[in-house]
């Protein structure tokens, strides 16, 4: 099987992830981030003096990286796996992105006291 079409599934899921991401945080955080066209973190509650500031946008362009690989190492793993069609692997991986992700926000929600 030729690379590129062993990485498609992940490359796809990717760009969902990255697009969405922010969607992501906003929606579990409730912390006023936007789309990344309507403004991103212009709304984030990182901006406020006073308050909880979201655990994910908090932590910088690090937290970011540590974030983004948490959330895209299962998705590459199952779109490299060998046994699964094309489109079930694109499927798997891109409903990855709010299983994983829900799972890796309630980690750093709790490890920062954010709820």
């Amino acid at each position: 099987m030729r690379l590129a079409a062993r990485l498609s599934p992940f490359l796809i899921s990717f760009a969902v992830t990255c697009t969405f991401y922010i969607n992501l945080c906003a929606w579990i955080f409730k912390c006023g981030c936007r789309s990344l066209w309507a403004g991103a973190d212009a709304a984030c509650n990182i901006h406020a003096l006073h308050g909880k500031h979201c655990p994910w946008c908090s932590h910088g362009q690090a937290g970011y990286a540590i974030v983004m690989v948490l959330l895209c190492a299962p998705q590459l793993a199952v779109s490299l796996w060998p046994r699964w069609s094309w489109p079930v692997r694109i499927a798997a991986a891109v409903a990855l992105f709010p299983a994983i992700g829900a799972v890796v926000a309630l980690a750093f929600g709790w490890l920062d006291g954010y709820w």
